[in-house]
């Protein structure tokens, strides 16, 4: 009886764990979006919250994404320039994370617990390389991710028709310091060949 028991439990836990580890192909962003989508199936809200979802968690998962990069090149990152980027995008990017949790927390939305897998595998190069190596992936990482980053921005932003006036808010907020952390990354980017 235990043997069955066992045998049950791991089963259990191999299709949790499948699931969990994105055995349907979803990654974090995406089940988190479906989450929201669920929570306002058939509402009034439905389109609305599906759109803010959309921008949000994707919003989130590259900042988690900058966020770990920048940690790992403060620690890892030779040139100056580099480490000095690094510290201001922790920084910034702490405080755009926590103000945009706060207001998907007011709008019932859920963000991604952890960055998406496209993310994730930008975060693994990085932990292979070193020096001067390491430096210009970086910074070619940082200025693909705030290309991306400002025009997922700018969708909202500049969106006359944009359903929700705090989100919009947030994104026009936003876009300054973004472009700013572009036009910088770059800077340093173009200063490393």
């Amino acid at each position: 009886m235990k043997r069955i028991a066992t045998t049950g439990l791991m089963a259990c836990a191999f299709l949790f764990g499948t699931m969990a580890c994105g055995g349907s192909g979803n990654d974090s962003v995406e089940q988190a979006q479906d989450a929201t989508e669920q929570r306002f199936e058939d509402t009034a809200m439905e389109e609305e919250r599906d759109d803010q979802a959309e921008f949000m968690t994707k919003a989130a998962s590259s900042s988690m994404m900058e966020l770990e990069a920048s940690k790992l090149a403060q620690e890892r990152a030779t040139n100056p320039q580099v480490k000095e980027f690094a510290a201001m995008m922790v920084k910034d990017h702490t405080a755009a994370s926590k103000e945009m949790s706060d207001l998907a927390l007011s709008k019932n939305i859920t963000l991604p617990d952890s960055m998406s897998n496209e993310h994730m595998g930008h975060v693994r190069d990085l932990r292979e390389k070193k020096g001067a190596d390491f430096d210009k992936d970086y910074m070619d990482k940082m200025v693909s991710a705030h290309d991306s980053d400002i025009s997922l921005f700018e969708d909202v932003a500049e969106d006359n028709d944009y359903n929700d006036a705090e989100v919009k808010a947030f994104a026009t907020k936003t876009l300054p310091k973004l472009r700013e952390h572009h036009k910088r990354a770059q800077q340093i980017k173009d200063g490393l060949k």
